[in-house]
C-alpha cells in the first residue's frame, strides 16, 4: 500500500496518530517505574534510581544496535512494513513489563522494547519522503507536538492509574502500542517511492557505519556532536524528574504525572503553533539558538527551586526547547539526498541511544551520590545542573556551525529555498 502525493496531507495526519499513541504508552510508565523497581528489587528510592538508569542503559544499548538496521531496511523496503515490527514488539515489551515476576524479567523487557525502537525516526524519514525542504521544520515541529500531547496524556494517566497498582500502566501500554498497530496496519500508507530506494548494505546498517556515513557531510556530522550534548542533558529528565521530584519534594505519583502532563501542554503549544511561526519568521538557526537558550536556563532553574510549584515556572519557559529538534533536522535533512534520509534518521537514532547508554547511568548515578546516605553533600538536583553545561556546550557548538555553512536563514519565509 503506497500513498499518492494528493493524500500527503492524510498520511502526515496518520504518522502524527502513530507517534501520539506511542508517547502515550511510553508516558504512562514513567511516574510508576520507580515504584515498580522498588517492589522487585526491595530496595530504598535512591537505589532505585540507580537501577532506573541500568533499566534505561539496557534499552538503550539494544537501540544503538538496532536502530541503524532498521533506519538502512526502511531505505530498502520502505517506512511501513518497519514502523509496524516497531508497534509490534513494542506491545511485547510493555506485555512483558507488567508480568515481569523478577528484576531480570525486566530488563528483559526493556531489551526487546529497544531492538525495535525506531518509532519515532523512522516518523521523521517518513516526513522527509513526502514533505517539500521548507516546510519540514514545521512538521516535524507537529510530530514533536503529538509526542508532547502523547506526554500530556500519558503521565497523567500513569499517575491516576498507579494508584491502583504499579502493574496497571504497564498493561494499558501494551494495549495502545497493539491499537496502534492495527491502526497503522489499516491506513497507514508508504511514503518511500520505489525509485528513492537503495539495496540494504551491512557495512551502513551499523552503528559505527552509519555514523562514519555521517562525515561525507561536514555540516551533519558537526550538527550531530551538538545534537549528542544536547540530548545528553535532556536525559536528565526522564532519567530523574520522578526520583528528583519524590526525593526533594516528596511528590506522589498523581503530582509527577500532573507535571510531565503539564509539561506536555507546553510542549504543544510550541511545536504545534509556535515553532510554524518561529521557522517562517526566526529561521531554523534562530529557533535552534532560542531552544538551547531557554533550555539552559530551565535545567538551572529545576537544580535551584527550593519549592515544588517553582519548577512549573521552568517547565513552562523550557519548553522552547521544543524548537530545538525541528531546527536541527531541518539543517541536517537539508544536507542529505532522499535516498538517504533513513540512514541519517538511523544514525541519528544510534546517537540518541549513545546519550541513552551514557545519561541515564551518568544522571541516576549524580542524583544517587548526591542523596544517599553517604552523600557528602545533599544536592539532588545535580543532574540538572550537569544538563545546563551540557545543554550550553551544545549551543557553543551550534552557532559557529551554522554560521561558517551560511544556513542562518534556512527555513525562514524571506529565504525558504536557502540551502
Amino acid at each position: 500500500m503506497s500513498i499518492d502525493p494528493s493524500t500527503h496531507k492524510h498520511a502526515l495526519a496518520f504518522i502524527i496518530v502513530v507517534v501520539l499513541l506511542d508517547a502515550i504508552g511510553f508516558g504512562i510508565i514513567l511516574p510508576v517505574t520507580p515504584q515498580l523497581i522498588i517492589d522487585l528489587a526491595g530496595v530504598d528510592l535512591s537505589n532505585a534510581s540507580q537501577l532506573g538508569g541500568y533499566l534505561m542503559f539496557a534499552y538503550a544499548l539494544m537501540q544503538f544496535f538496532a536502530a541503524p538496521i532498521l533506519g538502512n531496511l526502511g531505505d530498502k523496503f520502505g517506512r511501513r512494513p518497519i514502523i509496524l515490527y516497531s508497534l509490534i514488539v513494542l506491545a511485547v515489551g510493555y506485555a512483558m513489563m507488567a508480568f515481569a515476576p523478577t528484576l531480570l524479567w525486566l530488563f528483559a523487557a526493556r531489551m526487546v522494547a529497544g531492538a525495535a525502537s525506531s518509532t519515532f525516526s523512522l516518523a521523521y524519514a517518513y516526513i522527509t519522503d513526502i514533505t517539500p525542504e521548507e516546510k519540514r521544520a514545521q512538521r516535524f515541529g507537529m510530530v514533536g507536538a503529538a509526542f508532547g500531547g502523547g506526554f500530556i496524556l500519558g503521565p497523567v494517566i500513569g499517575g491516576l492509574l498507579g494508584e491502583y497498582g504499579a502493574r496497571l500502566p504497564f498493561i494499558v501500554a501494551a494495549i495502545l502500542a497493539a491499537v496502534n498497530v492495527v491502526y497503522g496496519y489499516l491506513v497507514l500508507g508508504e511514503s518511500l517511492s520505489l525509485a528513492n530506494r537503495r539495496p540494504f548494505e551491512l557495512r551502513r546498517a551499523n552503528p559505527m557505519g552509519a555514523l562514519v556515513a555521517l562525515q561525507k557531510y561536514p555540516l551533519v556530522s558537526g550538527l550531530a556532536l551538538a545534537y549528542f550534548l544536547y540530548m545528553l542533558g535532556h536525559l536528565s529528565l526522564p532519567s530523574t524528574w520522578t526520583y528528583y521530584t519524590m526525593e526533594k519534594f516528596a511528590w506522589s505519583e498523581w503530582q509527577v504525572g500532573l507535571s510531565l502532563g503539564y509539561a506536555g501542554v507546553f510542549m504543544i503549544i510550541v511545536q504545534a503553533f509556535l515553532i510554524r511561526w518561529a521557522i517562517p519568521n526566526l529561521g531554523a538557526y534562530k529557533a535552534g539558538l532560542i531552544g538551547l537558550l531557554t533550555m539552559t536556563i530551565g535545567f538551572s532553574g529545576y537544580a535551584l527551586s527550593t519549592e515544588g510549584w517553582q519548577l512549573y515556572g521552568w517547565l513552562a519557559l523550557a519548553a522552547l526547547s521544543g524548537f530545538v529538534s525541528p531546527a536541527f533536522q531541518s539543517i541536517m535533512t537539508s544536507q542529505v539526498p532522499a535516498n538517504a534520509q533513513g540512514e541519517l534518521q538511523g544514525a541519528l537514532s544510534s546517537l540518541n541511544s549513545v546519550t541513552s547508554i551514557v545519561g541515564p547511568l551518568l544522571m541516576t548515578k549524580l542524583f544517587s551520590t548526591y542523596t544517599g546516605i553517604d552523600a557528602s553533600y545533599y544536592l539532588p538536583g545535580a543532574p540538572f545542573l550537569a544538563a545546563a553545561l551540557l545543554t550550553l556546550a551544545s549551543l557553543i557548538l551550534f552557532v559557529p556551525l551554522v554560521r561558517h555553512f551560511g544556513l542562518t536563514t534556512l527555513g525562514r519565509r524571506d529565504n525558504a529555498t536557502a540551502s
